[in-house]
């Protein structure tokens, strides 16, 4: 499979979004994130994405979107982020957030995640910001949905010089797979500096 990637920044992200719900929607609903979603409550969280430093990452077989990856300065994230960065040394304003990369399953293992996180951290680096963070879903060990033979990707992440930052947390709600309300899940942040 021959897929490109594309910076999108402005009009062309504004117009890439609802690619980037259904890609959500679609790739969440696997493990770690159990997602349950659906396009109203996509509509609302894509909003942080209209901001002039956002940028969407596409990946592209033809003309048909099969991943993305979203981030923006993490200053359009301060309301959600601020108790989890208290106490750190690093400024919000120096920090770029890398929200989610979704791929469809077909489409891994090609590089494309390295591609995602290069095309973040080059965007970052044009807007002057200091470091890269994103965060991870916790979920037990032992959780009942968990795959046998799960690898979690911790390891790309650590190679691509990402640690995860002790006690900064934040915590998200949304309905997973076969629950009737939505439920608080922990998320770890990890971070480097450019």
């Amino acid at each position: 499979m021959s897929v490109t990637t594309r910076v999108l920044t402005g009009e062309a992200l504004a117009a890439a979004l609802p690619d980037v719900a259904r890609l959500r929607i679609s790739v969440f609903r696997d493990w770690p994130y159990l997602y349950d979603g659906d396009a109203d409550y996509e509509r609302d969280y894509l909003k942080a994405y209209q901001s002039p430093g956002a940028v969407v990452v596409a990946a592209l077989d033809g003309t048909r979107v099969v991943g993305a990856a979203t981030g923006a300065p993490m200053s359009d994230h301060a309301a959600d982020f601020a108790a989890a960065f208290a106490g750190r040394p690093e400024p919000m304003s120096q920090i770029f957030y890398c929200a989610e990369s979704v791929l469809l399953p077909e489409y891994r293992g090609q590089g494309i995640g390295h591609a995602f996180f290069d095309a973040r951290e080059a965007h970052a680096r044009g807007l002057g910001l200091r470091h890269c963070a994103f965060c991870s879903v916790i979920r037990s060990p032992d959780h009942p949905a968990r795959p046998s033979g799960y690898r979690p990707l911790d390891e790309f992440w650590r190679k691509r010089g990402y640690a995860p930052l002790p006690g900064v947390t934040a915590r998200f709600a949304w309905k997973d797979l076969g629950q009737q309300a939505e439920t608080e899940k922990d998320l770890q942040f990890w971070m480097r500096a450019l």
